[in-house]
């Protein structure tokens, strides 16, 4: 494999992304799960597998930039799905089938992010890390209007 040098700036880090989301939309083939989706099944998993729905409206909002109207529509799919359960307590619960479907995926997607970025230097991660949440903070304001 050839590795390029990229300049940084938005064309890297939205081509970046672009391959990222195919990557995983791959994996997402034929699950019954669509993007948007999955980043609610993981935020409700990753959550202990039951949040406050109030929670995960605002924990999948500020990491997709998505309204809270669009969230409520991803959870009512994924309850429609048999893979979240909507209670009456107010709280959003994984069934066993959206348990079953997150670990189904991650497992794929496991090998394939180690092969990505899994052999690259502590360091260097670090500081990509560092860069891109200056960058991620820095755009939230911007949409704040800060």
């Amino acid at each position: 494999m050839t590795t390029t040098t990229h300049a940084f700036g938005t064309a890297l880090i939205g081509q970046t992304e672009k391959a990222l989301n195919a990557i995983l939309d791959r994996q997402l083939a034929g699950t019954g799960i669509t993007e948007p989706q999955w980043v609610t099944l993981t935020l409700t998993v990753v959550s202990g597998g039951s949040i406050d729905r109030a929670e995960l409206i605002r924990r999948v909002a500020g990491a997709t930039q998505f309204g809270p109207a669009s969230v409520a529509e991803r959870i009512a799919e994924l309850t429609a799905a048999g893979f979240l359960r909507d209670g009456s307590d107010g709280r959003v619960q994984v069934t066993d089938e959206g348990q079953a479907r997150w670990t189904q995926v991650r497992t794929a997607i496991g090998p394939i992010t180690q092969g990505l970025w899994g052999d690259l230097p502590a360091e260097d991660l670090a500081t990509t890390g560092r860069v891109l949440g200056i960058v991620l903070d820095r755009a939230n304001a911007v949409l704040a209007g800060h």
